[in-house]
């Protein structure tokens, strides 16, 4: 294992600090060894956070500078860490299990280019609009000579990460909200909290104002509860399981807060007839994507009944040669599951899906030649039809069900057949695809690829989520509209 992130302490009004609360033993889930000690906060440190981030946006000091000058430090914190992405590679595999390769490529990779992107992409961003007049220029109260919409920043905010890309989301969360003006409270995953450490020192290099941005490190119901319940935040912006969401969305509700949640999915991958021999692909991507541990992967995979057979057999037969261990070896492709709790969901998940008719047709159980790690093989479900739990639940791990379907209507039925919308995909000719792509109920639908990317909005559908994150909508989300009216 390479060197990880040093920094073992919460980051709060401009300065790392001991720990008041329980030590946070983080465990290298390829492993099951712990791989750093963490001092995580107290509710009294967690309170002097957001009273900081209170303190600096009512002060103006960071939401009152030009968005030009934001622009400058947010791009020296994205240049801190990037100078730093071997550090962030070895990190991510230790905290998180990812293989090597897609810790390289998206987990840091992708991020750091996100991170690079981030200010130009808001300076682009209009941040006043005239609005219309009415059509005679009058209201009731007289002649209106300008009518403007201006965006301002939300101001306090609470972001909650996922442990599955933590260098991602949180890349995610803090530039965009502090490009918008915005004060921060990030609360990593506290199965992965060592990644989000280094942006304290970003903060810091970059010459962000003290306070401006507060990392917490807390493990405890009571200090997640804080974040989503204090009045002094004005908006939560969460990345996790739908469950999560529900309870974050009630618990903002006493205070009314601005809410952004991007939550679970089931999303399903469309093969027209014309494409269907291709679809085994799909079936160890599922696999290969960071051991199905992604709220946007397609782990249900449409094809046409009479191709389902020889589709399943091909993508067992490869399925079977993926290379599972250590994650930091960048000749596996498949890496740990990030708790021994996800490998017992996993095996629930496929015991219920046989249960309730389907066929297991190769995995289902922890690797035999790994006795350390919270290992689990690819598995490759056929499944009867889209009532079946491994089709209608997220489970977060290997296991991908494949589903026949009658015609195109049937396949569009069976996709739209879910409490979740987070993404989907469709492949076959490009205009055909493209007609049943918009039929899908999804916030994103990638046709004939899977091309994630940062200027483009991402989000859910349904229970999938609220807003969007990324892009120039995912900018809006940390602003509130101010309508003037000059007279």
């Amino acid at each position: 294992m390479g060197a990880i992130v040093e920094a073992r302490q919460s980051f709060i009004d401009g300065k790392y600090v001991a720990g008041d609360g329980p030590a946070l033993a983080v465990e290298n889930p390829a492993t099951e060894t712990t791989i750093a000690e963490v001092e995580s906060a107290s509710l009294e440190q967690i309170e002097q956070a957001i009273g900081a981030a209170r303190r600096t946006f009512d002060d103006g000091v960071w939401a009152n500078v030009p968005a030009s000058q934001r622009s400058v430090v947010v791009r020296r914190m994205a240049e801190y860490l990037t100078e730093r992405r071997d550090l962030l590679v070895s990190t991510v595999i230790a905290e998180a299990g990812a293989p090597h390769e897609n810790a390289t490529t998206i987990q840091v990779g992708a991020a750091l280019d996100h991170a690079q992107l981030i200010p130009d992409l808001y300076l682009q961003l209009a941040q006043q609009e005239y609005n219309p007049l009415p059509p005679t220029g009058h209201t009731p109260s007289g002649r209106v000579a300008v009518s403007m919409n201006v965006y301002e920043p939300v101001g306090v905010v609470s972001a909650i990460s996922a442990y599955n890309f933590p260098f991602y989301l949180n890349v995610w969360k803090t530039l965009p909200a502090l490009m918008a003006g915005c004060s921060v409270v990030l609360r990593p995953s506290p199965l992965t909290p060592l990644s989000a450490m280094l942006f304290g020192e970003a903060a810091d290099a970059a010459g962000l104002p003290a306070g401006v941005l507060n990392i917490v490190i807390d493990q405890q119901i009571g200090g997640g509860k804080l974040i989503t319940t204090h009045p002094a935040v004005d908006m939560v912006t969460f990345t996790g399981s739908t469950q999560v969401g529900r309870e974050i969305m009630a618990q903002a509700a006493s205070t009314v807060k601005k809410v952004h949640l991007e939550l679970g999915g089931k999303s399903a991958a469309i093969y027209l007839p014309e494409a269907a021999e291709n679809a085994w692909h799909m079936c160890l991507g599922v696999f290969m994507a960071h051991q199905g541990q992604g709220c946007a992967l397609a782990t249900r995979i449409l094809v046409p009944h009479e191709r389902k057979a020889e589709i399943m057999e091909r993508a067992a037969e490869f399925a079977r040669q993926l290379p599972i261990g250590d994650p930091s070896d960048p000749s596996i492709v498949m890496g740990p599951l990030i708790t021994e709790a996800q490998v017992a969901k996993s095996e629930h998940y496929v015991a219920a899906a046989v249960k309730e008719g389907a066929t297991l047709v190769t995995g289902g159980q922890r690797p035999a030649h790994l006795d350390k790690g919270h290992f689990f093989e690819p598995t490759l479900l056929d499944v009867p039809d889209n009532s079946n739990p491994a089709a209608q639940d997220e489970i977060f791990g290997p296991v991908a069900s494949v589903i026949g379907y009658d015609d195109v209507d049937d396949a569009v039925r069976i996709a739209n057949d879910s409490i979740f919308g987070l993404a989907g995909m469709v492949f076959g000719e490009t205009n055909r695809a493209t007609e049943v792509a918009q039929r899908i109920r999804s916030g994103t639908v990638w046709v004939n690829t899977a091309a994630p990317s940062g200027s483009a909005p991402f989000g859910g559908y349904k229970q999938s989520g609220v807003g969007r994150e990324m892009g120039y909508h995912g900018f809006r989300e940390y602003q509130e509209i101010k309508h003037l009216y000059i007279g």
